[in-house]
């Protein structure tokens, strides 16, 4: 544990949080958690969260314009659900994406984890990808994803980013509450 992942987990804490509360500074404090993380990730060998790390900076600002300028107004997303076959499209990616990558990890460098790794990737993705657009089923896809992020990290010695993440779960449980009972969902 450094000073530097002990930083990052703040941001993290902070960045979920205003997520829950769909505050879109969010967005940019996300942005320097990410940052952070990937350094970190590099530094452990998990170079598939390091590189999960970097594409979520390029969602964060994807997610800070969606939250603030999109729509017709140019006033922001609201809260909406995903239809079952978009569902299955999103898991889709994630699982072709996870192949992809898991065997790259394996095949060419000295990852960690390759498999798992590239797994809990593909998939972040898309919950990251449904986040930016405020669709409610992110916060399923997250709450199973920050669970086994968990004992991830505990195996890999990340202590406070297991306990970073097993908050995470905590703030997804009631991120998709709070979104749930969302007026724009029952317009």
């Amino acid at each position: 544990m450094s000073g530097l992942e002990l930083f990052a987990a703040a941001l993290g804490v902070i960045a979920v949080w205003l997520t829950v509360k769909q505050n879109p500074w969010c967005w940019p404090i996300g942005l320097v958690m990410v940052v952070l993380y990937s350094w970190i990730f590099y530094a452990v060998k998990l170079y598939s969260d390091m590189l999960l790390q970097v594409i979520y900076a390029v969602l964060q600002l994807y997610g800070w314009w969606q939250w603030t300028r999109a729509g017709q107004h140019h006033d922001g997303r609201q809260v909406t659900r995903l239809g079952a076959p978009s569902v299955l499209f999103g898991l889709s990616i994630g699982a072709m994406g996870s192949l992809l990558l898991g065997a790259a990890m394996a095949h060419w460098t000295d990852a960690a984890q390759p498999w798992l790794d590239a797994a809990l990737t593909g998939f972040s993705l898309v919950a990251q990808w449904w986040m930016a657009q405020k669709r409610l089923q992110c916060w399923p896809l997250w709450i199973a994803l920050d669970t086994i992020f968990v004992g991830l990290f505990i195996y890999k010695g990340l202590l406070l980013t297991a306990a970073l993440y097993a908050l995470f779960t905590l703030l997804a449980v009631q991120g998709w509450r709070e979104w749930r009972t969302d007026p724009a969902l029952r317009a």
